[in-house]
């Protein structure tokens, strides 16, 4: 049986096995995109990590990123081209994932990033439906 985490996926969706130090530093990568160490995440990505890097679950580092609440990252990895649209495995976008845990400034961040909030399932949309974020669901019905 083989480890979920000796696997990763570029934005091409081609999974690759990884020699262990290329896992060890896709570990911090994503872990910088968790924890919103904005200038090291940086950093990587302008030194060739690939902007839309997913792990094993099919989430990107703007996923991490929008689901751990950290506005200033989302913002640094939409300027160097972050694709705030790109589900998980499970279908969900970053902006659902942000809805999902009221993170209302990441929320702000992707929609002038270009998140299209009909995107993905649940959309956004229908995650501030079904929490009902009245506030979100009229910014989304305007856009």
């Amino acid at each position: 049986m083989t480890n979920p985490a000796d696997h990763v996926q570029d934005a091409g969706d081609r999974e690759e096995k990884l020699e262990p130090e290329v896992l060890e530093l896709a570990a911090k990568v994503f872990n910088f995109a968790r924890e919103g160490d904005t200038q090291t995440l940086a950093a990587y990505v302008d030194a060739g990590v690939p902007v839309n890097l997913s792990n094993q679950k099919g989430d990107t580092l703007i996923m991490l990123a929008a689901y751990h609440g950290h506005p200033q990252t989302v913002a640094a990895l939409l300027e160097r081209g972050a694709d705030p649209d790109q589900p998980n495995d499970r279908g969900q976008t970053p902006l659902a994932g942000a809805v999902f845990k009221s993170e209302r400034e990441v929320v702000k961040e992707l929609i002038d990033g270009g998140a299209d909030p009909t995107a993905g399932t649940p959309s956004a949309l229908d995650t501030a439906r079904m929490f009902g974020a009245n506030d979100l669901v009229t910014l989304f019905e305007g856009h």
